[in-house]
């Protein structure tokens, strides 16, 4: 049993990037809805627990509220539990214990400067003024008298205390995002030096216990997998192929939404260089079929999600066939980001957008679901995949939605729009790996808009389409700024793709951060 930390989760869309972080320290953690009963908790032989933000205000009648018990916890060992509340949660800790919270005069989102008045524990390290990240609209106005302030901005006179008595801790800002300059170390100063942690998770040792867990759950049965190419579903196969051998076959579709050469190189590379099964299925036809005159983003991703499932159920049976029984297992490579941005997992999490690889199966279908990668992010996938042995260009490879272009193509998709769309995205990436930028960003594509401006070229008129170019830098997918690429860049990959595809007379480039934005468009 690892030292563990656990999360409660009021319904934030970072509850999920806590966890990441408290992981990064080198601690294991895990996630529980707000609504778990007492008992369970302390079932659980925590070293720790933190209280996540939330999309809600504490005073609100149908809000997630705090179980005064919590703040009585204890560990196995008789001693009291460690406790940090974060923005919503530190709101309902002062709540539970008789403070007072209200909704302020003026949201506080975006960029402040702590000023620490005690960095003798939660704040050990961490400079005054240095940059932390605030999103509330409410401020705890009262607090107990068993808590002190232990840290304020120019905005929010409580941003961080502690209790005299208890180690219970609270932050009205979030560590967990890279925006907030020294949350790391924050975060890691209530796992090793409040908890007591000794940091003894990594994922070497998630490879090893996970390559177990799928053993004896699999057992003689087989396991089928939705092989894409990406990073994701690569690193599920390998790491599936390294518990089972000969009991995974990976079925790759093409739904007619791939990139520039991707059908053909997925095939070549796992039936080439690594020793899985792969049934390959060409569905372009039917999934375009079924797009036609579809703009919105939410019933695209439901039509493309429903077909898949069609078109796999169909792959199955004759997989069946050739095994001599039908697979009892589908397994998926659903990642942290693809779930907390999806529905509620594990907790009241606010839904962005559906995520086609999430949520299983229809019954009828009769699959128990794998996701072995299902508790990750994104980077500790892509360590994982070094570890398994992938190959750099195949772990490096940026994030590719589910839905494909569909959702890269603003509007109704058509076959000549995603030809253009393919071929815009194949210069842009082919130009930023000659400029040795691809790996300094966490992803870039190209999004074709529904709107068409005016434009010359030699001495005619041209009334053409809009291409968007989108890069951006993160270290997880959950928080995300707008790449700085460097302007001579930019302007030569403009001047490539208006010149060299006919179909586009213009390009911009988005300077969107995530949050507010998303990182695809739809």
């Amino acid at each position: 049993m690892h030292q563990r930390i656990a999360i409660l989760d009021f319904g934030s869309q970072y509850t999920q990037l806590i966890a990441r972080r408290v992981r990064e320290t080198g601690v294991y953690s895990e996630i529980y809805p707000c609504t778990v009963p007492i008992s369970d908790i302390r079932k659980l032989e925590l070293s720790g627990l933190i209280l996540s933000g939330g999309p809600m205000s504490v005073y609100d009648e149908d809000a997630p509220q705090l179980d005064p018990d919590v703040l009585e916890l204890s560990r196995a060992d008789g001693s009291e539990l460690p406790l940090l509340g974060i923005c919503y949660g530190l709101q309902g800790m002062a709540r539970a214990s008789g403070g007072s919270v209200e909704r302020t005069d003026h949201r506080e989102f975006g960029r402040a400067k702590l000023i620490v008045d005690s960095d003798s524990d939660l704040l050990a390290g961490i400079p005054d003024e240095s940059t932390v990240w605030m999103s509330h609209g409410d401020s705890i106005q009262g607090i107990s008298d068993e808590y002190e302030v232990i840290a304020h901005t120019a905005s929010a006179p409580i941003a961080a205390v502690r209790s005299y008595h208890r180690p219970h801790f609270g932050v009205q800002f979030h560590p967990e995002v890279v925006h907030t300059e020294h949350g790391k170390r924050i975060l890691e100063n209530f796992t090793r030096r409040i908890c007591g942690c000794d940091g003894d998770w990594s994922p070497a040792s998630f490879v090893e216990e996970k390559t177990e867990e799928i053993r004896k759950t699999v057992g003689a049965d087989h396991v089928i997998l939705g092989l894409s190419g990406g990073v994701d579903s690569s690193v599920a196969a390998v790491l599936l192929q390294r518990a089972l051998e000969e009991g995974l076959t990976c079925v790759f579709v093409n739904n007619g939404l791939l990139r520039l050469g991707e059908w053909e190189e997925v095939q070549s590379t796992f039936r080439d260089h690594f020793n899985v099964t792969l049934k390959a299925v060409d569905a372009s036809d039917l999934f375009l079929e079924r797009l036609r005159h579809v703009t919105d983003p939410e019933q695209k991703r439901r039509i493309i999600g429903n077909t898949f499932v069609q078109v796999f159920e169909e792959a199955t049976v004759e997989i069946a066939t050739e095994l001599g029984q039908k697979p009892k297992f589908l397994a998926q490579g659903t990642l942290y980001p693809d779930v907390i941005e999806s529905a509620s997992f594990k907790g009241p999490s606010a839904t962005i957008k559906t995520h086609h690889n999430v949520g299983g199966l229809p019954e009828k279908m009769d699959f128990e679901i794998l996701e072995p990668l299902r508790e990750l992010f994104k980077d500790e996938v892509r360590t994982i995949g070094k570890i398994l042995g992938l190959p750099k260009e195949m772990i490096g490879r940026h994030p590719f939605p589910g839905p494909g272009l569909a959702v890269r193509v603003i509007g109704e998709v058509t076959p000549s729009k995603l030809e253009i769309l393919r071929r815009a995205d194949k210069i842009f990436i082919d130009e930023l790996k000659a400029f040795d930028l691809y790996d300094s960003v966490w992803q870039a594509f190209c999004v074709l808009l529904p709107i068409q401006t005016v434009g010359v070229m030699g001495d005619e008129r041209t009334y053409e389409n809009v291409c968007a170019l989108r890069a951006v830098a993160s270290v997880d997918g959950m928080t995300a700024d707008w790449a700085k690429l460097p302007h001579d860049f930019l302007a030569h990959v403009s001047n490539r793709i208006v010149n060299e595809i006919r179909g586009i007379n213009r390009t911009v480039y988005d300077i969107s951060s995530k949050p507010p934005a998303t990182i695809e468009w739809e």
